[in-house]
């Protein structure tokens, strides 16, 4: 006789709910367990002058169908909402600056745009052309982004193009990210054209003829409400139960399934729980813990992943003492221009539903949402600072760019992610893979989530799908959880 599977799913972020959501479609009991207080990962939603506002992630790439999709299974369409049209910008060289046409990650593909962009100076633009005429550049296995880019266009399209906008995705640097993992669109014009400016100009071609003669589509997407709402239909749609203040503190093989012993607080001992599956949707130090005593080899791959942490300052202002606020919804900053932020994005500009939410709240009043992007790998110091120290040094660059005062904010918000953003080195699809490959012994425990299948969200969500449809839960269930219904 069959018997539900029962599957536990270790994190409760995206892409562990995820996987409780798909499991619930093959008819497995779920049980997820969440060290932390709250559901969502860097997906959460708090309120900042009444409205709620995003403190992680903000948006999902509409590119990419995966998300979209699971936002139509959950019943969540007239949610969806696009950003206000607005022109992307860079603050290079004392100035906030259009984003070169024709680029593609920060990585010129018309000389003539770069150029007219300013972003470099005549000497960096000069030198980035060479590429048009140098003999190809080979490159063998997995290799830094600044080491090939540089080689080709030089230091200032890496730290004036390439560097903020990479730093935006990964919080990452540029001479340790990796070309294959981090720039997968670039790193074919790499391996098979001479010219990478001529490669990514036909790229852009490709594009779009692809993408036909109407109206562009919307590069981005978010949920009215912010993107908590999607954690929110996720946990309910999964039905299984999720339990928060759980720290999974073991892993044992027991009975052809899996004891997790689970450390609830006060508890004088760690409460037993078994499984005939498990999906560890955890960071990859925490995956690295759990699997020693079991997966020694893919243990020791993923604690060589290594995190970067990043803070969220997030004010609300009367446009008042906003004067000066550029056209745009947002704009990235240059290291190179010694700024605390690396980025900030209007966000009552970009999404029209908050400023609708504002108005409503403020009746008679304008307030601007502003949020300010801190800390890329190797910055741990400026993330030691104060809250109200973070606050000032937003304040204090956003006047610096915008070229006018900024007056105090109505409420301001900081949000710190200690182990925001998993680094993508140079050897990470490798490492990934190496660990997958010892865990294959295991058929019933798989792995999902940021550190292995991409970063954004619909990749998270795509993981996450791939590591149920993957999973195999004992000989309790008769096989797979699609067979135990």
């Amino acid at each position: 006789m069959q018997t539900t599977p029962h599957v536990a799913v270790v994190g409760a972020g995206l892409s562990g709910l995820t996987a409780a959501y798909r499991l619930a479609e093959r008819g497995a009991a779920v049980t997820v367990l969440e060290a932390g207080p709250d559901l969502g990962g860097k997906l959460h939603v708090s309120e900042v002058a009444g409205v709620p506002v995003d403190a992680g992630a903000e948006s999902v790439l509409a590119r990419r169908p995966e998300a979209l999709r699971l936002i139509s299974e959950l019943g969540l369409d007239d949610r969806v909402v696009h950003p206000a049209p607005g022109p992307a910008r860079i603050y290079s060289r004392g100035r906030l600056r259009p984003l070169p046409e024709g680029h593609v990650m920060g990585v010129p593909g018309d000389p003539v745009a770069l150029a007219r962009s300013g972003v470099l100076s005549w000497a960096g633009t000069l030198r980035a052309a060479l590429d048009l005429v140098w003999p190809r550049t080979p490159v063998r296995g997995d290799v830094p982004v600044a080491r090939y880019i540089g080689v080709r266009m030089g230091a200032e399209v890496v730290d004036r193009l390439v560097e903020p906008m990479l730093g935006g995705v990964y919080a990452g640097r540029t001479e340790r990210l990796s070309l294959d993992e981090a720039l997968p669109q670039i790193a074919p014009i790499a391996r098979g054209e001479r010219s990478l400016m001529r490669g990514v100009r036909a790229l852009k071609r490709r594009q779009a003829a692809a993408a036909g003669s109407g109206p562009p589509a919307p590069v981005f997407a978010t949920l009215r409400g912010g993107l908590g709402v999607l954690i929110d239909a996720l946990a309910e749609r999964s039905k299984a139960e999720v339990r928060t203040l759980s720290p999974v503190t073991g892993l044992h093989p027991e009975g052809g399934g899996w004891a997790l012993e689970v450390g609830a607080p006060g508890a004088a001992e760690p409460e037993r729980l078994h499984a005939d599956a498990v999906v560890l949707a955890c960071p990859a130090p925490a995956a690295a813990r759990l699997l020693r005593p079991v997966a020694e080899p893919a243990a020791e791959e993923l604690a060589g992943i290594g995190y970067a942490g990043m803070a969220i300052v997030t004010l609300a202002f009367r446009a008042a003492d906003l004067p000066a606020r550029p056209e745009g919804s947002g704009f990235l900053v240059s290291p190179r221009e010694g700024l605390t932020i690396k980025a900030a994005t209007f966000s009552s500009v970009k999404w029209p539903w908050l400023a609708e939410e504002l108005r409503a709240a403020h009746p008679g009043e304008e307030l601007v949402v502003v949020r300010c992007s801190i800390g890329r790998a190797g910055e741990e110091r400026a993330l030691r600072r104060s809250d109200e120290e973070l606050a000032a040094a937003a304040r204090a660059d956003l006047a610096t760019v915008c070229g006018g005062p900024v007056g105090a904010p109505v409420e301001q918000r900081i949000t710190r992610w200690e182990t925001g953003l998993p680094q993508y080195d140079t050897g990470h699809g490798a490492r990934v893979a190496r660990a997958r490959q010892a865990l294959a012994v295991h058929p019933s425990l798989a792995l999902c989530g940021a550190a292995y299948d991409g970063v954004g969200i619909p990749a998270c969500i795509a993981g996450a799908t791939r590591a149920v449809e993957g999973l195999a839960v004992g000989p309790a269930a008769g096989g797979r959880p699609g067979a135990a219904r």
